[in-house]
């Protein structure tokens, strides 16, 4: 039996750059810092859209520690924690680390806002209303 991957299908034209991302997100991270994905439905008493929220544990880091880039349909949160006071520890059972996360998002997505508050960082994503377009293809009939 021959298996061909998922967007092999002749059905499935033009799908090449999501089968990359794909690719890509199953490399996947190391799991940290931890996350949360949520909808945030539809404020209809302030009129906000309805939003993606990302929360990250972030706790030790401060707002110069962490670095939220928007890019070619990735949100990359980056943090880099410096330790400029020198201590004497004990023990040391948190370490000072940086991170990568990386997000793929989709066509249109964008970062409404990013927020840092009690060890979390929230990051608000607007997606965009569908559009329904229907076009109408005309049939050529040669003489």
């Amino acid at each position: 039996m021959n298996r061909l991957p998922p967007f092999a299908s002749p059905l499935m034209l033009g799908f090449d750059a999501m089968e990359n991302t794909l690719k890509r997100v199953a490399k996947g991270n190391d799991g940290y810092p931890p996350y949360n994905i949520e909808r945030v439905h539809r404020d209809e008493a302030s009129g906000e859209p309805e939003r993606l929220r990302i929360t990250l544990a972030v706790a030790g880091f401060s707002e110069d520690d962490l670095d939220v880039t928007s890019e070619n349909n990735q949100l990359v949160i980056r943090g880099r924690q410096t330790e400029t006071v020198e201590r004497d520890y004990l023990h040391r059972g948190i370490a000072a680390r940086q991170f990568q996360r990386t997000f793929m998002l989709a066509d249109g997505l964008t970062v409404l806002k990013a927020d840092l508050r009690n060890g979390l960082l929230s990051i608000d994503l607007v997606r965009p209303e569908p559009v329904r377009m229907v076009k109408k293809i005309n049939i050529f009939v040669p003489d």
